[in-house]
Parts: structure tokens; sequence; C-alpha cells
């Protein structure tokens, strides 16, 4: 065994890596990519010219918007739907953050798609555009996530925005081949989509929202005691507790995302410790962990943790020491 393997690390992420909670919106985001693939897949059936619909969702950074879309992708994929021309159907995914400008864009969405574009090709616009549709057909692929959108868009004039637009909306209206598109990324990334009507008419808006107390203290309980079971572990009273609920919360900037985070951290934390219950210690040696703070001054510990931890910082306390 490699000294690089901590086994009870391993086997917890193991358990982990891929269960994704149900939580609500899941139900909301597949019901929206649902209705706007079957009347994508009937306008292929029908044929003719169309233009397809897609999916814009957003929410603050951590609310997990990668995690649920990435786990509804992925079980489209695997249910290999059965396109008219007898191929399966599948959907690609393509991370923006990093691409700078519409050349990269294409470059990246033609290599998501399974077509690696030189780097030392010189293609226009127009070009780009021929190469991803034209490949995403021949592939089966009747849709492209864009992971981190705004960041395409960030920093840039308006003429480059524009430009990068102007390639969203062309994919969306291709007359030989239509790809549903779904971009996720956090609020401000609709602003600038909005910069583009007809881009935007088209999209169907999902907003993953903020950590609601007292409203989802019972999905809170259910999740921790979930993560617990996939771990075979205990779940100490304490952890069940109006105060520990609150605490995890802020800890978690009220974000969906990262409060999964945190208790997959915590029920390592256990395993490592080979404790047969999960208490408020494990949260508290993952966050000292993480943050380096100390023990005294994590959310679970401070008496002003709720002044202390805010939820547009993550991770970090408000104060200095």
């Amino acid at each position: 065994m490699s000294e690089f393997i901590v086994e009870a690390y391993r086997d917890a992420a193991a358990n982990t890596a891929s269960k994704v909670y149900p939580l609500v919106r899941a139900a909301k985001l597949k019901a929206d990519f649902a209705r706007v693939f079957s009347a994508h897949l009937g306008h292929l059936i029908g044929g003719g010219r169309f233009e397809t619909e897609g999916l814009l969702v957003t929410g603050p950074s951590g609310t997990g918007k990668t995690t649920e879309i990435g786990a509804l992708i992925c079980q489209f994929n695997a249910d290999k739907i059965v396109l008219p021309d007898g191929s399966g159907a599948r959907f690609a995914e393509c991370v923006l953050k990093g691409i700078g400008t519409w050349k990269d864009l294409g470059k990246a969405t033609a290599a998501a798609i399974g077509y690696p574009v030189s780097s030392k090709a010189r293609l226009t616009q127009s070009e780009n555009w021929d190469i991803v549709v034209r490949e995403a057909k021949l592939a089966g692929v009747i849709g492209i996530h864009f992971d981190e959108a705004q960041h395409i868009f960030r920093e840039k004039s308006d003429a480059d925005r524009f430009a990068v637009l102007d390639f969203f909306k062309t994919l969306m209206k291709s007359h030989d081949w239509p790809l549903m598109l779904i971009f996720s990324g956090v609020p401000d990334l609709n602003d600038y989509i909005e910069m583009e009507p007809q881009l935007h008419r088209m999209l169907h808006r999902i907003r993953f929202n903020d950590i609601n107390i007292p409203d989802d203290y019972r999905t809170i309980h259910e999740i921790v005691g979930s993560y617990a079971l996939r771990a075979e572990t205990n779940v100490d009273p304490d952890l069940m507790s109006q105060d520990f609920f609150d605490r995890l919360v802020a800890a978690s900037a009220y974000r969906w995302g990262l409060l999964i985070e945190v208790t997959e951290g915590a029920v390592g934390e256990a395993a490592v410790t080979v404790a047969n219950t999960l208490m408020r210690d494990h949260f508290t040696d993952w966050w000292v962990g993480k943050t380096e703070v100390s023990r005294v001054a994590t959310p679970f510990t401070h008496s002003g943790y709720k002044t202390l931890y805010r939820k547009d910082h993550p991770f970090k306390k408000a104060l200095a020491d």
C-alpha cells in the first residue's frame, strides 16, 4: 500500500463519490430538462428546421449546480435514448473557466464533443460553428452543458461578449443540427445572457436557492443521517439538534453543495479515527484541517459563530484573530 493513500479517507470518499442527495430542486431540474429534450426529440422525428431550447441554471458558488447537472447528464447518457438516425443520444460537458476568446470557446466545445482542434488551426467563427455542429451530429450529441459560463464574459468588451453570445445562439438555431444548451454559473450570468434577447428567450431559468432555516431543518437532518449511514456510522444525538443544524448551515455559508462537502469531510474524519459514531468533534476536526482556524473559533465551537462566519465568504472568519 502506498504511503500516499489513507485508506479511511479513500473509502469514505468512494462511498459518497457517486451519490447525490435528492434535493427538491433536482426534481425541477430534471422535469425542465425532460420537457425541453422531449420537444427537441419530437422535432427531430418530425424533420424540418427548428430552434431548440435550453436551460439557464444560476446560484452562488457552492450551491451544487455542477454536481446536480452532472448527475442529470450522467443519467441521461446512460439511458442511451435512440435518435431517429439510430444513434444514441448523449450530452457533452464543457467547463468555461479559463477560456479566453470565442476561438478558445470553439476549440473547447469541439474537444468536449470528442473532436480536438489543433492549437495551430486558424478558423473563422463560422468554421468553428460548422465543426461543432457537424461533429455533434455525427456523435449523436444533442446538447452541451457549459459550466462556469460567467467566466467567458467577464473582463471582455461588449463586442467580444456579443461574439460569444452569437456563437451560442447559432448552435441553438442551427438549421442542420440544433443543440440544446445548458448554461450554469453564478447569478450575474443571467445579466450577460440577457444581452442577447433571442438567446435569453430560448432558455428556461432555474435558480438554486440558499438553505432556508427553519424550513430546511428536516432536509439537513436527512443529509447528515444518510451520509453517516453510507459510512456505516451511528449519529450522535447532539448532531440532530437545532443548535448543530444552525452551526452547520453557517459553516456552509447557507449553500447546499458546501453543506454536503462539510458533512462528507466530517464522515471522513470519523472513518480515520475508526469511530463508530459521527460526532460534532469530527466536524470540528475537518474544519480545523481545512482552514487552520483554532478549535475554539470554528463554527461548531464559537458562541458568536453567526457573526464570525458570514454567507458571502465561505470558510473565512470575518474577524481577525
